[in-house]
């Protein structure tokens, strides 16, 4: 991409750097770096290099792959001499950047024992160092800073998507290894589902800030919502047992016609991680294998099953310019990675009946929406153009971030996606009520 390329990309991104000057942004790098690598102390060697579906990277190709974006969109393209630190990662740790370059197929990336994991921790200082050097002799005023921050953000992208294919890498050990001590025990407190109305009217959607946003969450654009209300809190585990208990697994009536196909065919009866013992239910995380909380927000469940339970509920699963509408005057605040939970909570209690709860954090939410681009939408030029805009089709749009995202990460306005029979993310319901 050339030096104009760069800037095209970076004014279609909306990527105002968040911080005002090179050296800050260094300080904001370093420990964003420096979190995902805290992320991998529970870890051994072995725990790096497991690949358990298509879906899930191993941890070693995620650290390499999120130190990849910043050597190939920032520092190859600051240098018209640049050498790569190692030739072979270009190829190795190309996730999906075709104008870049070929890629290794995605589902066989566990067969790579080599580069070892102390070869990509070097991999990472030496980046690291590199990108550093590079802010301390360019101006607040280039075109790359927008595209470090691109970076930072991709990064904690993948601080997620570390903890949710480490999950499933130890959910599909027997041995049901524990990553994390400190996850919350069970409660019996629930609070009383409850509703908050909204009336019909023309709102703004997409973001309108200066700072950063992705692509796919502009331009701003004005959208006509009907009339409805939003549950208040996310749907639990206790009542979705009692869908279970309904045979709603079984109901084809309940059922959209694709994801009774996707419940037949990869035998679902029960949420991701789910496991009876007698009259007993347990399910896996990050803490190991625990009795289910009937308190607790249900996880772990795809946007089919959302539908189903919404459709035996009686209601309906948000669009989400419903959903940014109820979130758009609320404080970013919930159970996110930084609290070292990685895992949903039961709702806590509000300061009034008709108060939204868990609107951010503990799980991702999804809506009806499907993934597609705003009225107006243009993306990127060059790579970045990869980023987003190529994955407009077959997904559906999720909002609101989860226990493994990292708060700042988070807007009202951010758009997660995920093909609709997706259910290793930590993903959940919010139920909406049509007026």
């Amino acid at each position: 991409m050339t030096q104009s390329g760069t800037t095209e990309a970076t004014t279609k991104f909306n990527a105002a750097p968040l911080v005002a000057d090179c050296h800050a942004l260094a300080r904001r790098y370093r420990r964003i770096r420096s979190f995902t690598e805290s992320l991998c102390k529970p870890l051994v060697t072995e725990d790096y290099v497991v690949q358990t579906m298509p879906d899930v990277s191993p941890t070693k190709w995620h650290l390499a792959h999120s130190t990849w974006f910043f050597e190939a969109l920032v520092l190859a393209k600051a240098d018209k001499g640049y050498s790569w630190w190692q030739e072979q990662y270009k190829y190795l740790f190309n996730s999906y950047y075709n104008s870049i370059g070929p890629h290794f197929d995605r589902p066989r990336r566990g067969v790579l024992s080599r580069p070892t994991v102390e070869d990509i921790f070097n991999y990472r200082e030496e980046i690291d160092a590199r990108l550093v050097e590079l802010l301390n002799r360019i101006d607040s005023a280039s075109p790359l800073l927008p595209v470090i921050t691109l970076g930072l953000h991709h990064e904690m992208q993948h601080q997620e998507l570390l903890l949710t294919d480490i999950k499933h890498v130890f959910a599909s050990n027997p041995l049901r290894p524990i990553y994390c001590e400190q996850l919350s025990r069970a409660t019996t407190t629930q609070l009383p589902l409850n509703w908050k109305a909204y009336d019909a009217g023309l709102v703004r959607v997409g973001y309108a800030g200066s700072g950063f946003a992705h692509d796919n969450e502009l331009p701003n654009h004005q959208v006509f919502v009907p009339p409805f209300s939003l549950a208040t809190r996310l749907v639990t585990n206790g009542e979705y047992l009692s869908f279970i208990l309904d045979r709603g697994y079984e109901r084809p009536e309940l059922w959209l016609s694709d994801g009774w196909v996707a419940k037949t065919s990869q035998n679902w009866t029960a949420p991701l991680y789910w496991q009876q013992q007698g009259d007993q239910w347990q399910y896996m995380t990050l803490g190991g294998l625990r009795g289910v909380d009937a308190s607790a927000p249900v996880c772990h469940v795809s946007f089919y099953e959302a539908d189903a339970y919404a459709r035996w509920a009686r209601f309906k699963i948000p669009r989400e310019e419903a959903w940014e509408l109820a979130a758009s005057d609320l404080s970013i605040e919930g159970n996110f990675a930084e609290s070292g939970n990685y895992h949903p909570v039961p709702a806590k209690e509000q300061t009034g009946p008709d108060a939204l709860c868990q609107m951010f954090g503990d799980l991702w939410e999804w809506t009806s929406s499907p993934y597609v681009d705003y009225p107006g939408y243009q993306p990127p030029s060059g790579p970045l153009g990869e980023y987003n805009a190529k994955f407009m089709c077959n997904q559906m749009v999720l909002r609101g971030g989860s226990c493994a995202t990292p708060q700042s990460h988070i807007r009202p306005t951010y758009r997660n996606f995920f093909p609709p029979d997706t259910r290793w993310q930590f993903s959940g319901i919010r139920l909406a009520n049509p007026l």
